[in-house]
């Protein structure tokens, strides 16, 4: 790429313009972050079970004593042995401390169809610290939508995704916990889960860009 080269007068008045931009779009994304808050929540009646490093325990428990819960559907199958890299790349951008979030009465996990111990074979070998349970014999998944089987779950998507789609998909779902009530608040799918990708956000802002044409899907962090 041959670069643009200005003189600084030039280049501030090109950084003021595109100021105007930035905090245009900065007051839309704030505001459509408080329609997402003001989403109305749904009230969970099914008694999900997941295996976890203590055995069995229910939804309530990976709020961990807290109001709030994150949850990331890692595409990990019951026949996989090794993650999605779509999903490792996710999982590398989330918080690798998850004081700050605790400290906002929020947990966040993540949770797969494999078994558990899979997971656990996985997780030591990515490095993870992040809680990962496993929903397998659960119906959790096909009732958030991220594995997609007809003859299992109805599937409320497009059209377009119900004729090319089938089996596991990524995604990220909040629950929030009032009480003893549990409830659903918010999912995203494909490019909503682009916001969490915190490796795109630093290289938007950079002039080479993302390069994904150059260097393709990323890799998991330890084959580079």
């Amino acid at each position: 790429m041959s670069p643009n080269v200005v003189s600084r007068d030039e280049w501030l008045k090109a950084r003021k313009d595109l100021l105007i931009k930035e905090k245009a779009a900065t007051r839309a994304q704030d505001a459509l972050d408080a329609e997402l808050r003001g989403l109305p929540m749904v009230k969970l009646e099914n008694d999900y079970k997941f295996d976890g490093p203590n055995g069995q325990v229910g939804l309530a428990d990976l709020f961990d004593g807290r109001k709030q819960l994150v949850v990331y559907h890692f595409m990990l199958g019951p026949g996989d042995t090794a993650p999605c890299t779509g999903c490792a790349f996710l999982a590398d951008n989330l918080p690798a401390n998850l004081s700050h979030l605790k400290s906002r009465k929020t947990s966040l996990v993540l949770i797969s169809r494999a078994p558990f111990a899979v997971i656990e074979k996985v997780k030591k070998k990515m490095g993870w610290e992040i809680p990962w349970y496993s929903s397998l014999g659960s119906d959790f998944n096909y009732d958030f939508h991220v594995t997609l089987d007809e003859s299992i779950a109805p599937f409320k998507g497009s059209d377009e995704m119900k004729s090319t789609i089938k089996g596991d998909l990524p995604g990220l779902s909040v629950f929030s916990r009032d009480e003893g009530t549990i409830y659903h608040t918010y999912s995203t799918y494909a490019r909503g889960l682009d916001r969490f990708l915190v490796t795109h956000k630093l290289l938007d802002v950079t002039p080479l860009g993302r390069q994904d044409d150059e260097n393709g899907d990323w890799k998991l962090h330890d084959e580079y």
